[in-house]
């Protein structure tokens, strides 16, 4: 496979100016790569962090990829295909990163409701406020008992 390569942001642009004269989609073992032809070049679609050829394991997600980038069109060549073997292409890490971010998209949920209930109970007419001194008393007071309480459980 030529070893040149083309990344996702450039092919967008050559597509919105039809540059483009064709795309043809290219078995391999565990999956397809995409060769695209505009001008005289032809160049293969990068990985957009690793910058090597880029390798779809499914053809469904290759075909939408290519129809959502506004390429209908293109030929398959797939002599070189071979399924993975059985092997399923896993990535735990990004399973993971995404598990923690829904996660933090849930915890921020409920910090922007509680913020948002502080502040209707705090613009509320009826609501009574406590002096800072009288809420200091009674914490030392609860601490105290809980001091009692804790040496009583000790001996």
């Amino acid at each position: 496979m030529t070893a040149e390569t083309i990344d996702h942001s450039t092919l967008s642009r050559l597509v919105e100016a039809g540059a483009v004269s064709g795309a043809h989609v290219v078995g391999q073992p565990g999956g397809w790569s995409v060769l695209v032809k505009y001008g005289m070049a032809e160049r293969a679609l990068a990985a957009q962090r690793s910058r090597q050829v880029r390798v779809f394991r499914r053809m469904e997600t290759l075909v939408s990829y290519l129809k959502d980038i506004g390429i209908q069109r293109f030929d398959v060549d797939a002599a070189e295909y071979e399924t993975a073997g059985g092997k399923t292409h896993s990535r735990p890490d990004r399973a993971e990163a995404l598990r923690r971010a829904h996660e933090a998209a849930a915890h921020d949920k409920w910090f922007r409701e509680q913020v948002e209930i502080a502040l209707r109970e705090a613009d509320d007419p009826d609501t009574e406020w406590v002096p800072h001194e009288v809420v200091k008393q009674d914490m030392a007071r609860q601490r105290a008992e809980l001091l009692v309480r804790i040496k009583g459980d000790a001996e």
